[in-house]
């Protein structure tokens, strides 16, 4: 049998037994996704299976992509051996974890419209299961989910339909439409809403930040932090190269540097003022996918590789924060900020793996999250040539690098770095099922940056393109090498200072001497002033109305409209004689005319 059915039926039918047998879910799914992860990259591979089955093609781009979930499904699984010990229905947690590892592989991997809508509905069913495992609140959040994805999978739906009607074809990428006329724009902005909802970029984003303060850590980690982006992207990309003729400068490209260039500022203006860190981190999975969407809607090749590329890197680094917020959950028991601080001296593997996350978000060299957006950077400047509107989405992308460097700087701090407290003196380093993964993760972080070139863009990126000009001047080694020679000078001057002539002195407020244990800056507040702002007081006020939501929009829309139909049918007979007598005037005036 061809190996991409292996790939979609083998952790189908083995979800089953996770179902049925609980206690040894949590191995079966282990072993599932080692399987599964051997078979991605026999198909990754030179000389792996790429034909048509059963609408399932394989190409090196979603090959590399699925090689990558493969990985994230098995990290996650073995991080969870820990993380989830204990808890309850642990044996639908493992299924549906399989259940989307298969789903993943089937829309990766469709070659028709029939079988992404298939797959892609599975994604969405179990993406609501999933969130909801976490309890009653988390279920809210998962329903919301739900109506997010599920009513973009309606619009996409009728977007298929339109270009089924114009190509008479349900093969994806049998002829690809320019974008002139009504019913085109339409099928674009359809399929379009679909790729945002799964991927989380505004206006479609909000089921993220709500799903991350009760969603299990493992499951945002996999699924808003990892999957949901490749997914989502990855259609972003089929939209504008395959199934449609996009031309830079034209409106579906502004369209695109539009939402991005917003999806990047909401979401770090969003992480700034957070004071959990599961949520500031979930504003942050928000905004990263304004660069995926800015590069691709460039139309300029090395700002699509990348967008492509970055999709990859955000992948690593966002599950990677995901886990360590997790790890910090789990050992001091809260992820508020308030009551966090000065956990890199009890758990320093965990503090490495942040810091190491945390400057990759920020696009500090020589980390991956640099090399990917210093390419969309340069897409943009070449677009320059063309377009008067490239400083603008220049100034946003650089501009949105700043303040999430910003954001973590106020996490790390609150964190690892601060004061800390008699509750947090208790935490230890997590488990090696737990640290393994952020390890792995970590590691990967700095190969795709140091060894951007020959490895995940030589492999992963650039097969997709004929030719990608670089024109940049950018040496990964050398940078790397002097960064760590800056580190070692740093470290010599410090060992060779005098420290022990330094002396502590009471602190005294006010004239009155204080304790040092009742002084505490905390990172909470490093950015109240932002917050505290006349527009952006009025803006994030707003925001925590959620005035700006389009599910709570559409909500109270829905219940304003049964209102009124419930107010005009109040079960009075005069009331419905009375619209009894209005249709007939109605009929009679239009059979009149």
């Amino acid at each position: 049998m061809n190996i991409l059915v292996y790939i979609a039926i083998v952790p189908i039918a083995l979800s089953l037994l996770c179902f049925a047998f609980a206690r040894a879910a949590a191995w079966i799914a282990l072993i599932t996704a080692v399987v599964v992860m051997l078979l991605a990259a026999q198909l990754f591979l030179p000389g792996g299976s790429a034909s048509l089955l059963f609408g399932l093609q394989a190409y090196q781009l979603n090959a590399g992509m699925f090689l990558a979930a493969s990985l994230f499904t098995f990290l996650i699984v073995l991080y969870s051996l820990k993380s989830m010990e204990g808890k309850e229905r642990l044996g639908e947690y493992y299924g549906y974890i399989l259940i989307t590892l298969a789903a993943t592989g089937g829309a990766l991997f469709a070659g028709d419209y029939l079988m992404l809508l298939v797959f892609w509905g599975i994604l969405g069913a179990v993406l609501y299961m999933l969130i909801g495992i976490g309890g009653p609140k988390a279920a809210d959040a998962g329903k919301k989910a739900m109506l997010i994805v599920g009513g973009s999978d309606a619009l996409m739906i009728l977007g298929i339909s339109i270009i089924w009607t114009m190509t008479n074809s349900l093969k994806i990428g049998a002829l690809a439409v320019p974008l002139h006329g009504v019913l085109p724009l339409t099928a674009f902005l359809c399929l379009i809403a679909a790729a945002f909802a799964k991927a989380g970029a505004i206006p479609l984003h909000s089921w993220i930040p709500e799903s991350a303060k009760e969603a299990p850590v493992t499951v945002m980690a996999l699924l808003p932090a990892a999957l949901d982006k490749l997914l989502g992207i990855y259609l972003l990309v089929r939209i504008c190269f395959s199934i449609f003729i996009i031309e830079p400068n034209s409106f579906a490209s502004l369209f695109l540097l539009l939402v991005g260039s917003v999806t990047i500022l909401v979401g770090v203006m969003g992480a700034l003022v957070q004071h959990n860190l599961k949520k500031l981190l979930s504003f942050h999975a928000v905004s990263q996918v304004g660069y995926m969407v800015l590069g691709i809607g460039t139309g300029i090749p090395v700002a699509i590789a990348g967008g492509i590329f970055h999709m990859f890197n955000n992948a690593i680094y966002k599950s990677l924060l995901f886990l360590t917020s997790g790890a910090v959950e789990k050992q001091a028991g809260t992820s508020e900020l308030s009551e966090l601080g000065g956990l890199a001296r009890f758990m320093p593997l965990t503090f490495t793996a942040a810091a190491i996350a945390a400057l990759s978000i920020s696009g500090v060299p020589p980390f991956n999250g640099f090399v990917s957006k210093w390419m969309i950077y340069q897409g943009i400047v070449e677009m320059g040539k063309t377009s008067p509107y490239w400083v603008i989405w220049l100034l946003a992308a650089m501009f949105g690098s700043a303040l999430t460097l910003a954001s973590f700087i106020k996490v790390i701090h609150a964190v690892f770095l601060g004061q800390w407290s008699q509750q947090t003196a208790k935490t230890r380093e997590v488990p090696f099922a737990m640290w393994l993964p952020m390890l792995v993760l970590a590691t990967l972080c700095v190969l795709f940056g140091v060894f951007a070139y020959s490895l995940p863009l030589a492999y992963l990126v650039m097969p997709a393109f004929r030719s990608v000009p670089l024109t940049g001047v950018w040496d990964p080694g050398l940078a790397t090498w002097l960064l760590l020679l800056g580190l070692f000078a740093g470290l010599i001057i410090y060992w060779l200072g005098n420290t022990k002539a330094l002396s502590s002195k009471p602190a005294y407020i006010g004239g009155e001497l204080v304790e040092e244990k009742s002084i505490k800056v905390s990172g909470v507040d490093f950015y109240n002033t932002i917050r505290e702002w006349g527009p952006l007081n009025a803006i994030y006020g707003a925001a925590e109305k959620k005035n700006f939501d389009l599910y709570e929009i559409g909500k109270k829309a829905t219940m304003a409209l049964a209102g009124f139909l419930s107010w005009l049918h109040n079960g009075l007979l005069q009331t419905y004689l009375a619209w009894i007598f209005l249709g007939g005037i109605a009929l009679l005036l239009l059979l009149m005319r």
